[in-house]
């Protein structure tokens, strides 16, 4: 099988990104400040923590064990979250035919550049004219297909369907891990409906539980709204979305929940008979988030050590690591491990390597971003206490051992609130109104995220981004009151909108 992007040009990983990757656990710990060098530093922090390697592909990238445990952790919590609404999961084909994409001209002109084709299946229908095959860059054109086949009567409605699988989209010019490869993971769930309505209420309520998982899970504030027409998912009726505010200044999308109209239906013969006998029909709901919200964890909470896992995301949330000498040995050793034991239902392991001392384990634990380290030396045994350390400030807490259990999930929770305050101040500060363009052009030099009127009219916005790089990412749902003339155009605003350069 040979795959060919739009342009039918094949690509090599780049030697800048095998350079990076190549040093990865050579050297540990970070060597540059996330301060001094933002997209060093992210490289680094996703090398050195075992999140991620560069693929010899261009475009691909390798998920490590470190980093899909947080994806797996994503899954699992917002699994519960579908299946309380009645989404059930499901899996459809990875290859999509032509004629599919051109059943919605609107959503096929949007996807076109970025389609990966299968150009050749050799030894198999010989002599025959097959249909040209794409690899599937979002999921719409195969599954309704088969909605078309399902959904008979009003009965077989609401139908609700998930799947968490990979996507491929040749668009990438340079490799970001996690934040822009060709191919990556998510989840997309598609739902049928018999009222807009339904579909509507259904819309915000995913979107809302992409907030609360961003939130509630990543200690990542958002600011949620519906995007400009320009900003819109191709073939949707309308698109909400959330956006978070990375440290460099740049919007990241953290998840999308679009209603898709009837366009759909309509192209793909999706029809229903309702309560009254008659033909209708059905409304259209997708939505999904990606593996890009580990970037988001990395960029958001990462310090000049490494990773800064969230505890309620982290799967190894307390490492152990006891501090040995050869006459105190077996008792440190045996308080350590019983600890461990204790605390096993909140993530905790034992780090008693012989191989490193305990000051390279601190290091490596840190890189890593285990959220609390236990320390344990014979001091701590005679005493009766622990040392507990956080990692996101680093403070030091001695902890009785009668209060271990009860203290530990405080100090998580603790640091949890802690680091959702501090994401949240940062966007607060990094958010400002301009009344002008030239106010604009001066608060995104400063790195904001700028609310201002805005025409949300498609040329206005294309000449924008073309200017200056920048997009709407959204209206926001908690900002009222537009003014009288947009401030890049002059004509009429319609809403307030917010700006910022955008990964």
């Amino acid at each position: 099988m040979v795959v060919a992007d739009a342009g039918g040009k094949g690509r090599k990983q780049g030697s800048v990104a095998k350079a990076v990757s190549g040093q990865g656990e050579n050297t540990l710990g970070i060597t540059v400040k996330k301060s001094d060098d933002f997209v060093e530093w992210y490289n680094q922090v996703v090398l050195k923590a075992g999140l991620a390697d560069y693929a010899p592909i261009r475009g691909f990238m390798v998920m490590r064990p470190n980093g899909y445990a947080i994806w797996e952790r994503i899954q699992r919590h917002f699994d519960k979250v579908i299946e309380g609404h009645g989404v059930e999961n499901a899996y459809f084909p990875l290859l999509i035919p032509k004629s599919f994409f051109e059943k919605e001209a609107e959503h096929a002109q949007g996807f076109e550049p970025e389609l990966a084709w299968v150009e050749s299946r050799q030894g198999e229908g010989a002599g025959e004219a097959e249909e040209r095959l794409a690899i599937r860059p979002t999921s719409e054109t195969i599954m309704y297909d088969s909605y078309a086949k399902w959904v008979r009567s009003w009965r077989d409605l609401p139908l609700r369907i998930n799947q968490w699988c990979n996507v491929l989209r040749w668009e990438v010019k340079q490799t970001k891990l996690f934040l822009r490869t060709r191919e990556f993971l998510w989840q997309e769930g598609h739902c049928v409906y018999a009222t807009k309505e339904e579909c509507d209420r259904e819309v915000r309520m995913i979107l809302d539980d992409y907030r609360d998982l961003v939130q509630d899970l990543l200690a990542i504030p958002v600011v949620a709204g519906q995007k400009t027409k320009s900003e819109t998912f191709a073939g949707a009726l309308y698109t909400t979305t959330i956006e978070a505010l990375m440290p460099d200044g740049r919007a990241l999308q953290m998840g999308t929940s679009h209603n898709l109209g009837q366009g759909f239906a309509s192209a793909f013969g999706i029809r229903f008979t309702d309560e009254q006998k008659k033909e209708q029909l059905p409304w259209q709901s997708s939505w999904g988030f990606s593996t890009r919200l580990i970037g988001a964890i990395v960029m958001v909470h990462g310090d000049d050590k490494g990773l800064v896992l969230p505890p309620r995301v982290a799967k190894r949330k307390i490492v152990v690591v006891p501090i040995v000498f050869e006459d105190s040995r077996e008792k440190v050793l045996k308080k350590a491990r019983e600890i461990g034991k204790a605390l096993s239902e909140h993530g905790a392991f034992v780090d008693d390597r012989d191989n490193y001392n305990p000051g390279w384990k601190y290091n490596e634990w840190e890189l890593k971003g285990v959220p609390l380290r236990i320390e344990v030396g014979p001091k701590d045994v005679e005493k009766g206490h622990v040392v507990v350390v956080r990692r996101d400030t680093g403070a030091k807490e001695f902890v009785k051992d009668k209060d271990i259990a009860g203290r530990i999930p405080q100090l998580l929770e603790e640091m949890h609130k802690a680091m959702f305050a501090k994401a949240k101040k940062f966007l607060d500060d990094s958010t400002a109104e301009a009344k002008s363009e030239e106010e604009f052009s001066k608060l995104v030099a400063q790195r904001k995220m700028v609310l201002a009127q805005f025409c949300c009219l498609p040329e206005c916005e294309q000449k924008l981004k073309e200017k200056t790089g920048i997009t709407s990412r959204c209206i926001p749902f908690n900002v009222k009151g537009a003014g009288s003339k947009c401030i890049f155009c002059g004509e009429k605003a319609e809403s307030k909108a917010l700006f910022a350069k955008a990964y």
